[in-house]
């Protein structure tokens, strides 16, 4: 009985859920409208909507109960009771490879095929491992933070008396499982920032120096700030963003960073600039560009089924627009660092081919960052001046 009620309650929020909407902001309304569902109730639901929106645009035509049993079999490795109730078969061989697994969906389902969960991988930037990327959308992505300097110990040591088990992986960078509340576990929230994985290796090509003075151009929530000033301290920085209560909402986070030396300028970069930064010039930019971000549907699985491969063009045309407009600021020799949250080679390599071709710069490096191995985003980042 209570499976049926978990794959109503599912059914539920399939019909009431609209398209274009992050499941992130819909499901907590969803929840608030229906306060008799308990914790348990609501996480199970979760666990449920995330995973069936796993199976991307795999096997269309199969009613929707249906491709969420697949789907849970895919995407679980421990014994559930509603997976065991609806398809006992399966419940027996949880345990079994996700190679393994995918080859009995396709016995049963001969219309099957792995390269429909997302159909573009004609389109991936080069070096990415098309089989493991697809076998990815499977497995949720850990939660990742990025601890200040001196703070490792602490907050380690919080981590532990939970029972919460992480992964160090190095530059105080730690892995945990997705859902850790960390508001009632690390009491300061001044010890850490929450930042995926691939994201935090992006500072790796930066490289400032002493009395710097940089731009972060799509500064956003400014995470790519904190790395910079975290590297070194004693950079000035200007950030923008076309968003006024994405730049209102920086002076809290900077603070508690420490991070003092810095302006604020709300900016369209797909607009001619130069009245309002016709004196400046700087030692580096960082473009953090608006993108598909089709490197993170791994935690946003929704958004393969609302994706038109219209938008990769769209978005190519933005970022070379939003590109001429902000090299033409960087001192000569200087740093521009291209970043992307796209797995698209379009948003990625092409984008610096035409940064080199059509604006004259020179490419220094350039790498994906393949979170997909590592249960985190997978994003481009390259590194160019002029």
């Amino acid at each position: 009985m209570k499976a049926i009620n978990q794959l109503k309650t599912f059914q539920r929020i399939l019909d009431e859920y609209p398209a274009e909407t992050p499941l992130s902001k819909f499901l907590p309304g969803f929840y608030r409208q229906n306060k008799q569902m308990g914790s348990t109730d609501r996480r199970v639901a979760s666990r449920l909507v995330y995973n069936y929106f796993r199976l991307g645009r795999a096997l269309p035509n199969l009613p929707a109960d249906e491709r969420l049993f697949i789907a849970e079999f895919l995407c679980n490795t421990q014994l559930n009771s509603f997976l065991q109730h609806f398809k006992p078969e399966w419940a027996a061989c949880i345990d079994f490879t996700l190679t393994d697994k995918l080859t009995m969906v396709k016995a049963v389902h001969p219309d099957f095929a792995l390269d429909d969960v997302f159909p573009w991988t004609t389109q991936l930037s080069a070096n990415i491992d098309k089989d493991a990327f697809l076998k990815s959308f499977f497995v949720q992505p850990d939660l990742f933070i990025r601890v200040y300097k001196g703070f490792e110990n602490q907050v380690k040591a919080a981590l532990a008396v939970a029972e919460v088990a992480f992964k160090d992986e190095g530059n105080g960078c730690l892995a945990l499982p997705n859902g850790t509340r960390l508001e009632t576990i690390i009491t300061n929230p001044h010890w850490y920032e929450v930042q995926d994985y691939s994201s935090q290796q992006t500072a790796r090509y930066f490289k400032p120096n002493k009395w710097d003075y940089w731009w972060d151009a799509c500064a956003a929530s400014g995470g790519k700030s904190l790395l910079l000033h975290d590297q070194e301290p004693t950079v000035k920085l200007v950030v923008s963003d076309i968003r006024e209560s994405i730049l209102a909402n920086l002076d809290e986070r900077f603070q508690q960073a420490g991070l003092t030396k810095y302006q604020k300028k709300l900016l369209d970069l797909t607009q001619n600039n130069d009245l309002l930064l016709h004196d400046y010039a700087f030692d580096g930019i960082i473009l953090d560009a608006p993108c598909s971000g089709s490197g993170t549907w791994g935690r946003t699985p929704e958004m393969i089924s609302q994706f038109d491969t219209h938008k990769i063009e769209f978005f190519q045309r933005l970022q070379q627009g939003i590109a001429r407009n902000v090299v033409k600021y960087l001192k000569p020799g200087k740093p521009l660092v291209y970043i992307t949250c796209s797995v698209f080679k379009a948003e990625n390599e092409d984008i610096v081919s035409f940064m080199v071709k059509e604006m004259g710069l020179k490419l220094e490096e350039q790498t994906v960052l393949k979170g997909y191995g590592n249960k985190a985003d997978t994003m481009f980042v390259a590194r160019l001046a002029p």
